[in-house]
């Protein structure tokens, strides 16, 4: 497929990215936040201050003998600032979860190596036990027993001369991030990028996305994840973008109204919410059949025409949100073409923390409802060992993978084989060269007969009943029927919200709530699938599903909750 791409902007190393900020967006405003929720002030940085920042923090820290500096803290300006202080001054980044428990922090950072931690206060307890020389707390104003004040070393670093900051050379392709993959400590990877890597996946967004200094990006994912910081921060930046802070999950509808966003990076979980809130606002109004039938009458019109027409959805998300980047996991072709439909700029993307992390992604020229684009310039991907449908392992060559899992070669070696990264993730790619992902290879299910079934797909569609807040599709050994030659039981978590039940199903008894959801998976779920995909049993809860920060389900720990609770 020939598409379309913009020209771009390469850039060699953060250094680089944070000359940016002092020449060519130098009066603008990087980020604008507010100190608590409720405050009516909002506070704005702009390149200059941001660039003036981050040197003289980097030219203080060079002077505190550490070789690499954990960040842990909600989403806020002193974190942006941190990582690129650590990493112009040659230093090596860590960032961390934000919600791990005091255990798995500490040994994240006794893995890492770190010999330095920037972070906000709520975790200063957690920290004492930490074995890192330097601790900086960002909300100290002054040193505190083994803390060091962060605004005190800022205050401290504009007072330097920038000599030994300014004739530092980066080498831009050595190691200069270390990012955990989601799971346990004794799961999760440590993945080596260099700047490298993420300017080239800079560059490779760059001729994909229309991003210009007149917008403004919600930041509410969290920074520690590559797919936030990349994106939203890094890309953002060097776009010249202002990026407005989240205040919590609970504020992003006010922010956007607020702060008058124009777009954000997003899993599809969020997407999916809200788009329920969108179509029950649409019933609420008894406007569902209109809605329909001028979604369908405009549906080829340009974006300008379907804002103008659906103006009051677009309204109820802030007036300018335009541009909407989504990746993460699959999404339900339903909810993308509702939002395609309403006006909204909706962008697909696929990536791994292990290159970057963007692989492929749609464009305004080219898009495909279901896919998640093509590759991006410079990037190979290609179907390992397809089957009879062409599904097969996604395997990817690009400039921007990551150097390798640190201190464990072994696990490199299973995932990056002759250059080619082994994604682990299973699709495929159509005639056009639009990129499908079907599942996960190690979460699909695989029956007797061969049947291969991806949980996501189901998931999908068990999501669109009206009181579905969540629910996690796994197979189950079926030991009771041994006339069947102990074949694999299809099973579903079905998280409900009770509100949401009672005002489908208005007459319902509490002791009927599983036999009515039984009944809607048999007859509105089922019978959109073939037979050896039916569902065949069910657990019910209001429990949320065990998930990570970018809200993908741990199912292996969900599993054990569920084994656990049944035993």
């Amino acid at each position: 497929m020939k598409n379309k791409l913009y020209d771009g902007q390469k850039l060699n190393d953060f250094r680089e990215l944070v000359n940016l900020y002092k020449t060519k967006y130098k009066d603008l405003i990087a980020f604008e936040y507010k100190e608590t929720p409720d405050s009516k002030d909002h506070i704005q940085i702009t390149y200059n201050q941001f660039a003036k920042d981050i040197e003289a923090l980097a030219s203080r820290l060079m002077q505190l003998n550490c070789s690499r500096i954990a960040i842990i803290s909600d989403n806020r300006y002193e974190w942006c600032t941190s990582y690129l202080a650590i990493t112009t001054a040659g230093l090596v980044v860590v960032p961390l979860d934000k919600s791990l428990p005091d255990n798995e922090l500490l040994d994240l950072i006794q893995r890492s190596e770190a010999d330095g931690i920037i972070f906000s206060d709520k975790y200063s307890n957690s920290l004492k036990k930490a074995d890192c020389k330097v601790k900086i707390c960002m909300d100290y104003s002054k040193d505190k027993n083994e803390f060091l004040s962060y605004s005190k070393l800022l205050k401290e670093g504009y007072k330097l001369d920038k000599t030994d900051y300014n004739n530092l050379k980066l080498d831009n392709k050595s190691m200069s991030i270390i990012l955990f993959t989601s799971g346990t400590t004794s799961i999760a990877k440590a993945v080596m990028l260099s700047q490298y890597a993420i300017c080239m996946d800079l560059y490779a967004l760059s001729q994909m996305i229309d991003i210009t200094t007149d917008d403004k990006f919600l930041s509410f994912l969290p920074l520690h994840h590559t797919f936030e910081s990349t994106t939203t921060f890094l890309f953002g930046t060097s776009c010249g973008i202002t990026i407005a802070i989240c205040d919590g999950l609970r504020y992003i509808q006010n922010n956007l109204i607020e702060y008058h966003v124009t777009g954000f990076v997003c899993v599809p979980l969020m997407l999916e919410i809200m788009y329920k809130k969108i179509l029950k606002e649409i019933k609420s109004q008894h406007k569902t059949t209109l809605v329909k039938i001028m979604r369908v009458l405009f549906r080829h019109s340009n974006i300008e025409t379907k804002r103008k027409i659906f103006k009051s959805i677009i309204d109820g998300l802030g007036g300018k949100l335009r541009t909407i980047i989504a990746g993460g996991a699959p999404m339900d072709k339903e909810t993308i073409q509702g939002y395609n439909d309403f006006g909204f700029d909706v962008h697909q993307g696929y990536g791994l923390t292990e290159t970057a992390p963007v692989l492929a992604g749609e464009n305004s020229f080219a898009k495909k409802t279901g896919s998640v684009g093509f590759p991006l310039p410079t990037i190979e991907i290609n179907i390992d060992n397809p089957d009879e449908n062409g599904i097969g392992e996604i395997v990817a060559k690009t400039p921007a993978i990551m150097l390798g899992y640190y201190k464990d070669d072994e696990a490199t070696k299973e995932v990056i084989k002759n250059g080619w990264f082994h994604t682990g993730d299973l699709g495929y790619i159509d005639n056009e060269g639009f990129i499908f992902i079907t599942g996960r290879k190690k979460d699909m299910i695989v029956l007797k007969n061969g049947k291969k079934i991806f949980p996501e797909e189901i998931e999908i569609l068990i999501n669109k009943l009206p009181y579905v807040k969540e629910s996690m599709v796994f197979g189950s050994l079926d030991d009771s029927k041994q006339d069947r030659n102990t074949d694999v039981t299809i099973c579903a978590e079905i998280i409900y919200d009770e509100d949401e039940l009672l005002k489908t199903y208005p007459n319902i008894k509490d002791n009927e709530y599983c036999d009515t959801i039984w009944n809607d998976i048999k007859t509105k779920i089922n019978k959109q699938m073939p037979a050896y995909k039916y569902i065949r049993r069910i657990l019910i809860s209001t429990e949320p599903i065990i998930k990570t920060t970018t809200q993908k389900i741990k199912r292996s720990e969900e599993l054990k909750k569920i084994q656990s609770n049944e035993n």
